[in-house]
């Protein structure tokens, strides 16, 4: 006789505990256990650690599979149980960890793996191979691709959160969160009374009113007073039509510094509200939230949690789909607060993101390629290429330092199905299998892979936190960021005067209302998971968990040399700082 000691462990979550049975069966990889009732009498509470000792006849041996099953209690109470993970102590003096970190429903059943990554053709046992493919058979059921807008990436088939598992939905706290806060940023900026009104500002006075008590040194109006670089302002045809003009109109005088005041005012105001556009859907929306999506689907349809990558990646996908359903529902559907409250909406919103989809290159995706082709490596105090630099290189040294612990060879790497089915889909349904973005579709060496895995981990965090983060500090000052213009670009210069300036401008309702959002969209959220922090223990090999070690302390070395610099900086720059950038697109 020999014994199993077992221990439970119930996350620690609203409702994680039960009072259904839980029963457990142990498999390996030559014998198994008879399944046993753990918990009979007593419950499971939350954050509770339950030890059991599981009697076998003899050794299992290598364990393969724990498998979960729950009854409802009396047959009559159904409830779920949260399970963060199991460890197993055997006869042998092993110490196995079985990762979970899922729901279990009552009359289900749960197949955990152990937490020991493996490729596919590494899994020679013929258990693992039928769980890994059942698993990967349940996934492409549950995770479906399809059509968002012809000629931009596909979506995840889900039109609500509640269709998804909750193992990749936010908790109850923070789906609320968003649904309501964004009304609330209305009272917070104590311009509820303003929604409604449909009338022009009466001066720019009034409008830098409201900034007072809701703003600072970014925002305020005195420092940068709808600024641009360069020159000359042309309004060209293509941008007059992303802003609504005539496009078939060609009078379209370029603009100087030296042209009258209320022109050059009103012609960045034209080039700052064409910037909303691009920056929203194209740098925002596609760039980031749109590409984690594809990331997000295609690893959990072809890599099942005991693939490496998937372990690795996890982190930086977990809530990517459920903030994109509620921002499609909630922000650029046809009532949403996007569409109704800027100009590019709707079928601009669509046409805009065709384009810059069909322009989309594998090297603007990788920061050092991207700095190098747009010629910034000498800027002076451009902090975004600095910090960006910094952090793209920390997420690189720990993706090569990680990858090449499971693939030895670069012949790993092409015999890896799952992954060359990951790739693939990447390419065919987020880049519509255009070679000339140079996005691969299929991997062929082990450094290519890296480069590629480094590009998905930084464009989920650090990019989509340098887009994101700072769209209130940016756009609160409605003329440097208007979201939509209510006039028409001028064709002849000298007609413009400030009363021109103001009926061009968005009136009252629509300017508090933009900036509500984005003050929602740049608020920190209520559970920041910073790069690097891994809330769930998915590994227990040495290696993976040293390198983990060592990616936190490089981390958090940035964050304080980030911090001494922005300490010397009147105007700090703060959303690359590691502690402030989110694990994954989470708002």
């Amino acid at each position: 006789m020999v014994i199993y000691t077992v221990k439970l462990y119930t996350g620690d979550r609203h409702l994680a505990g039960t009072y259904s049975h839980i029963y457990i069966k142990l498999r390996g990889t030559e014998a198994q256990s008879d399944e046993m009732i753990l918990n009979y009498i007593r419950w499971f509470w939350r954050s509770q650690v339950r030890e059991f000792k599981i009697h076998c006849k003899a050794s299992l041996g290598e364990l393969v599979t724990v498998k979960l099953y729950s009854k409802p209690y009396m047959g009559l109470l159904y409830d779920q149980w949260f399970c963060d993970k199991i460890t197993i102590n055997t006869p042998e003096g092993d110490k196995v960890l079985f990762p979970c970190y899922c729901w279990l429903d009552c009359n289900k059943k749960l197949y955990l793996r152990p937490a020991k990554a493996s490729l596919v053709f590494q899994d020679t046992n013929l258990i693992s191979q039928k769980q890994r493919m059942r698993e990967i058979e349940e996934q492409q059921k549950l995770f479906r691709w399809r059509v968002y807008a012809e000629g931009t990436p596909q979506v995840n088939n889900c039109n609500t959160p509640l269709c998804l598992p909750p193992e990749v939905r936010f908790s109850f706290t923070k789906e609320t969160e968003f649904y309501f806060t964004a009304g609330k940023q209305l009272a917070v900026l104590k311009l509820a009374g303003l929604a409604d009104s449909r009338k022009s500002w009466e001066s720019i006075k009034k409008l830098e009113a409201i900034i007072c008590g809701n703003g600072n040194k970014t925002i305020d109006p005195t420092n940068f007073n709808v600024y641009l670089s360069g020159p000359v302002v042309e309004l060209l045809p293509s941008m007059s039509e992303v802003l609504g003009s005539n496009p078939h109109s060609y009078n379209n005088p370029i603009f100087l510094p030296t042209d009258s005041k209320a022109d050059w005012k009103l012609a960045k105001i034209f080039v700052r509200n064409a910037e909303f556009a691009v920056h929203e859907v194209d740098f925002h929306l596609l760039r980031t939230h749109l590409l984690a999506e594809v990331f997000t689907v295609a690893t959990l349809r072809n890599l099942p949690s005991s693939h490496p990558l998937h372990k690795l990646l996890f982190p930086h996908i977990r809530y990517t789909l459920q903030i994109n359903i509620m921002a499609r529902s909630r922000l650029i559907s046809k009532d949403g607060a996007i569409s109704m409250n800027a100009g590019v909406g709707g079928e601009s919103l669509e046409k805009l993101l065709k384009r810059a989809t069909a322009s989309l290159t594998y090297s603007a995706l990788c920061l050092p390629d991207n700095i190098s082709e747009r010629g910034l490596e000498t800027v002076p105090h451009y902090y975004y290429r600095d910090d960006g630099m910094r952090l793209w290189d920390i997420i690189n040294k720990f993706v090569a330092a990680f990858l090449p612990h499971y693939y030895q060879h670069d012949a790993d790497v092409q015999k890896d199905t799952e992954l060359q089915r990951w790739i693939s889909e990447i390419f065919t349904k987020g880049f519509l299998g255009r070679d000339s973005s140079g996005i691969p579709s299929s991997f062929q060496t082990l450094k290519k892979l890296i480069k590629f895995v480094t590009m998905v981990i930084f464009t989920a965090s650090a990019q989509h936190a340098a887009v994101n983060s700072g769209q209130y500090d940016f756009g609160g000052w409605m003329p440097n960021y208007p979201t939509a213009l209510r006039k028409p670009p001028p064709k002849e210069k000298g007609q413009s005067t400030e009363d021109t300036i103001l009926e061009t401008l968005p009136d009252v309702s629509t300017t508090v209302k933009g900036m509500a959002v984005l003050k929602l969209l740049s608020k920190d959220s209520t559970h920041h998971y910073p790069l690097g922090d891994f809330p769930e223990n998915l590994y227990d090999e040495e290696v993976p968990c040293k390198l983990i070690e060592d990616f936190q302390k490089d981390l958090e070395e940035l964050s304080k040399l980030i911090e001494e610099r922005n300490n010397k900086l009147e105007l700090p720059y703060t959303y690359l700082n590691p502690k402030e950038v989110d694990n994954s697109v989470a708002i």
